[in-house]
C-alpha cells in the first residue's frame, strides 16, 4: 500500500485531478469555487422578468420533471416564493403514467384558460418548440431551464437558462436541473435580496435540494457539482426540513452523520417511488412540508409504495430470466410485456444490464396503442444517438442522456424494434461496445483495510459520477469465513484474517456465493482475488470499517 500521502495523490491523479487542482477538490469553498450565476446566458433577463411578476402579482407556474431532479427543483423555487412572501404560484409535476416526461400542450392549454403569466420550467423543455409557441402565442411567457443537450432547434422561449445552449459561456456546464435552480435563486437574491428583506447567504439553505437532485441524477461530481454536493450533504446533515427529519428517523439513518449513499440509495429511490407508483406530488409534499404528523404520513406512504415497486420488478425479472433463456442471444436485448408497469421499466433495464451485460430497451403500455419504455447502456454506446439513427417513424418519440432514456413505439411497430436496434448496435465501432472495465487504483492486502487509509478515501467524498469511490484489488487472500444474512438470507458476507488476527468483513447485497465473475461456489479456505471498496457501516449505532465486494474473479 503507497503511504499516506502517495495514496492521497494516487487517488486524485487516477481521477483526472491535476496537482494544481489538489488542494480545490479536497477543499470546496463555496465563497470560492462557486460561479457567479450571471455568468449564464440570460440569468439577468430571468431575474429582472421573475421579479416584475411578482411585483405585478402575476399568475406563476413552476413545471418540473417527475423524478429526483425536478422534483428537488421545485422544492426550491417554493421556498424561495414563501421566502419573499409571495402566493400567486402553483407548482405543476406532470403524471408519468397519464402525461409522461416534458412539457404538454394539454397542460399548457389548462394555463391560457387559467390566466397563467409566467410559466418556468425545470429539468425539461429544451426540446418543447410547438408547446413554447402555444404558450408564447397565447401571451405566457416561457423560462425554460434544462440542462439536457438542446437540440437544433431550440423554442422560441421568452428566455432559456441552459449551460449547454450555444452563446452560454457558463463555466460548468454539467449542472443538474436543481441545481439551474439553485443558482436562479442565488441570482435573484444577489439582485433583490436586499429589497425582500431576505439575510445575506439565506439561499445557502436550499443547497440540501442542489445537493440530493446533484447526488440523484448522476452528473459528474467535479467543479462546480462538487461544491453543491459537499455542502448539499452539510445541509442535509443539519436536518432542518421536518419531512426529512421523519424520513431520516424511520430510514434509521443518522442525519447528523449521513453520506451520498443515503442519498442515493434510501432518500433517491422513495422520491422516484412517487411518480413510479402513485403521484410525484406525494414527494413535492414530503420535501415541502412543514408539519410533522403531515411528513410521518408521507414517509410512511413512500416506503410503503417503494416496497410494492420492488415486489413488482421482482416479478418482472423473474419473466425477464425465463423468456431470456429460451432466446437466441443478441448484442441488444429488446423485452416487453404490454402489462408490465412502465414506471418501474428503468429500474427492470438497469438490472437486465447489471446481470447480461448488455444494452436493454424494456417496453410496457398503460392504456391506448402507444407503448412506453426506458433503455439503459452497458459500455460507451450513447443511446440517443443509437435511437437518432434508426429508421425513420420506428420509435414514436425519445430522448434522455447517453447512458439512460426513454421511448415511445405504435404497437405495430414494436415486433420490428429489436430487429432495427440490433442492426444499429451491430453497425457500430465494436470499440464503443465494450464496457470500461472497473477502475482499480491500487492493489493492497488485508492489512491495510485500517482507519488511516479510511481517512485518506474520505477526503475524496461525495462520491459519484466523475469521482467514483476508491476501489482496490486484494490478490490471492484466503477465505476465513462465508455467511448468507438478512431476513430472506439473500446477502452475503465474507471473512479474512489480517495478520494480527483482526477479522475483515467483506459484504454483497443481493448477492449469492456464485453471482460474481469467477462463477465458483464461495467455501472457507479458498483463496481469491477481490476487488472492493471501503466502507464504514454505522448499522444500529454500532460503527465498524468493512469492505464492499464489487467483484470476484
Amino acid at each position: 500500500m503507497p503511504k499516506a500521502k502517495e495514496l492521497l495523490e494516487l487517488l486524485l491523479t487516477n481521477r483526472g485531478i491535476k496537482p494544481e487542482d489538489f488542494e480545490r477538490f479536497l477543499h470546496p469553498s463555496y465563497e470560492d469555487h462557486i460561479y457567479d450565476p450571471y455568468l449564464m446566458k440570460d440569468m439577468e433577463k430571468v431575474c429582472v422578468r421573475i421579479f416584475e411578476a411578482t411585483e405585478a402579482k402575476e399568475k406563476i407556474v413552476i413545471y418540473t420533471d417527475y423524478d429526483c431532479d425536478g422534483i428537488p427543483a421545485a422544492v426550491i423555487m417554493n421556498d424561495f416564493f414563501k421566502k419573499i412572501g409571495y402566493e400567486n404560484y402553483t407548482i405543476y409535476i406532470p403524471d408519468r403514467h397519464d402525461e409522461g416526461y416534458g412539457l404538454h400542450i394539454d397542460a399548457i392549454d389548462q394555463f391560457i384558460t387559467d390566466g397563467v403569466n409566467l410559466l418556468i420550467t425545470f429539468d425539461l423543455g429544451i426540446t418543447a418548440v410547438a408547446e413554447t409557441a402555444l404558450a408564447q402565442g397565447a401571451g405566457i411567457d416561457v423560462i425554460i431551464t434544462d440542462h439536457h443537450l438542446p437540440h437544433e432547434s431550440v423554442p422560441n422561449a421568452y428566455a432559456i437558462i441552459n449551460p449547454k445552449q450555444i452563446g452560454c459561456k457558463y463555466p460548468d456546464k454539467m449542472l443538474c436541473g436543481a441545481g439551474l435552480a439553485f443558482k436562479i435563486v442565488q441570482a435573484l437574491c444577489q439582485k433583490y435580496g436586499e429589497y425582500w428583506n431576505i439575510t445575506k447567504g439565506w439561499e445557502k439553505w436550499l443547497l440540501d435540494m442542489a445537493g440530493v437532485a446533484t447526488l440523484s441524477d448522476q452528473v459528474p461530481l467535479v467543479d462546480e457539482n462538487r461544491v453543491l454536493a459537499y455542502y448539499g450533504l452539510k445541509v442535509l446533515q443539519k436536518n432542518h426540513r421536518v419531512g426529512l427529519q421523519q424520513f431520516w428517523k424511520k430510514a434509521g439513518v443518522d442525519a447528523t452523520k449521513l453520506i451520498e449513499d443515503d442519498v442515493t440509495f434510501s432518500l433517491a429511490p422513495k422520491i422516484n417511488a412517487a411518480s413510479r407508483m402513485d403521484s410525484p406530488m406525494r414527494a413535492f409534499e414530503l420535501l415541502a412540508t412543514t408539519e410533522i404528523a403531515e411528513a410521518g404520513a408521507l414517509t410512511d406512504h413512500l416506503m410503503k409504495i417503494n416496497e410494492n415497486r420492488k415486489v413488482i420488478v421482482a416479478h418482472i425479472m423473474k419473466e425477464v430470466k425465463v423468456t431470456l433463456s429460451k432466446r437466441e442471444e443478441k448484442s441488444v436485448i429488446v423485452i416487453g410485456n404490454p402489462k408490465w408497469r412502465v414506471g418501474v421499466l428503468g429500474i427492470v433495464a438497469s438490472k437486465i444490464v447489471d446481470e447480461y451485460k448488455k444494452p436493454a430497451f424494456v417496453w410496457g403500455m398503460e392504456g391506448g396503442d402507444v407503448i412506453k419504455g426506458s433503455c439503459r447502456v452497458y459500455g460507451n454506446i450513447n443511446l440517443v444517438e443509437v435511437m437518432q439513427k434508426m429508421p425513420e417513424n420506428s420509435l414514436l418519440e425519445f430522448g434522455g442522456h447517453a447512458q439512460a432514456g426513454g421511448f415511445a413505439v405504435h404497437h405495430d411497430e414494436i415486433h420490428f424494434l429489436e430487429e432495427k436496434l440490433v442492426a444499429v448496435v451491430d453497425n457500430l465501432d465494436k470499440s464503443e461496445i465494450l464496457a470500461n472495465d472497473t477502475m482499480i487504483d491500487a492493489v493492497i492486502s488485508i492489512d491495510d483495510v485500517n482507519n488511516e487509509n479510511y481517512k485518506i478515501i474520505e477526503q475524496l467524498a461525495p462520491f459519484g459520477a466523475g469521482n467514483p469511490k476508491p476501489t482496490f484489488m486484494f490478490e490471492n487472500i484466503q477465505v476465513a469465513g462465508v455467511k448468507e444474512f438478512g431476513k430472506e438470507k439473500n446477502h452475503l458476507e465474507l471473512s479474512f484474517l489480517s495478520t494480527n488476527k483482526k477479522i475483515i468483513k467483506a459484504i454483497a447485497f443481493f448477492k449469492t456465493r456464485t453471482s460474481f465473475s469467477a462463477r465458483q461456489d464461495l467455501a472457507v479456505g479458498m483463496k481469491i482475488d477481490l476487488i472492493a471498496v471501503f466502507e464504514k457501516s454505522t448499522f444500529a449505532g454500532r460503527t465498524e470499517l468493512r469492505l464492499r465486494i464489487i467483484d470476484i474473479i
